[in-house]
């Protein structure tokens, strides 16, 4: 039975929940627009590489060179990366971006390297063997540094592994939708996307001139692709699971809410039941002692 005090103590304890949950909600909202700016000002830079990209085709193509590989040229292993979550209470995020990468695993052979470590759990609950585990950043501020550790980590396969194709598969805001998978692939890049660029017309006058040997500028720039295409995953990724631990909070803050009405009502008829005995002890004990005295 619930005692005054225990109903108490059970008040303060909702109450500081609810501040926590609050303050997480605060940092969740703080963090989504946060990442999104970050996506935002990466978008100069990709145009910026493509218009790269786009004057090395130019020159190939006047030169009668066909498009060129940006992969291994022959067999060669597959590697996926995969960007889950570092914490938790955010609802199926992991959970969804894990059981969307073991779908693409396309066998023993695939290298697999993990950022967060709550995806990497449970992905090697499912049996499967990460080679590289990442931790992700609390802010912004670390994702230049964990994409370039990331692409270190490539390079390494690339020369060691036998890696030639590189994906990256992570959750991202669609609508309504707060974490839904996508897959990209980083290396070889997509032949429809070099096409594209090769035909599409140049904005200026004439193409620019470079002084770097055509293939290490094209080797750079394909570096510099990759870093923008893992950039952008991340921020859509870390986006994502805010928008979802935000709903989850939001979730959490209408029970608490409702758990605190309900122990507020319950304190109430019980100090309501103390006081009305304590009040008819006095009186008993008042009616006790006039008989006495009569």
């Amino acid at each position: 039975m619930q005692t005054l005090e225990s109903l108490s103590d059970a008040l303060e304890t909702t109450g500081d929940i609810q501040s926590i949950v609050r303050t997480m909600k605060a940092l969740s909202a703080a963090s989504i627009r946060q990442f999104e700016r970050a996506e935002d000002a990466l978008a100069d830079y990709e145009r910026t590489i493509e218009l790269g990209l786009t004057a090395v085709l130019h020159d190939r193509r006047a030169r009668g060179l066909p498009l060129p590989r940006t992969g291994a040229t022959g067999p060669s292993r597959a590697a996926l990366i995969v960007i889950g979550s570092e914490r938790g209470l955010c609802g199926r995020y992991n959970e969804t971006i894990a059981r969307f990468a073991s779908d693409r695993i396309e066998g023993p052979d695939t290298l697999l390297a993990v950022l967060g470590m709550r995806a990497a759990a449970r992905l090697e609950a499912e049996g499967h063997r990460v080679d590289a585990l990442f931790t992700l950043p609390g802010s912004v501020g670390g994702l230049s540094d964990l994409v370039q550790s990331v692409i270190v980590q490539s390079d390494r396969w690339q020369r060691e592994g036998g890696v030639g194709r590189i994906r990256v598969v992570h959750n991202r805001r669609a609508g309504r939708v707060l974490a839904q998978p996508v897959e990209r692939q980083l290396l070889p890049l997509p032949t429809p996307y070099l096409t594209s660029l090769r035909d599409s017309a140049w904005p200026g006058r004439g193409l620019p001139f470079f002084r770097m040997p055509p293939s290490e500028l094209l080797s750079w720039l394909v570096q510099q692709q990759i870093f923008v295409g893992l950039y952008r995953a991340l921020a859509e990724a870390l986006a994502s699971e805010h928008a979802t631990r935000l709903a989850a909070m939001q979730g959490a803050e209408r029970n608490i809410e409702e758990r605190r009405e309900d122990l507020t009502q319950a304190y109430r008829v019980k100090r309501q039941e103390t006081i009305t005995r304590e009040l008819l002890d006095v009186v008993s004990g008042f009616e006790a002692v006039s008989s006495a005295g009569e």
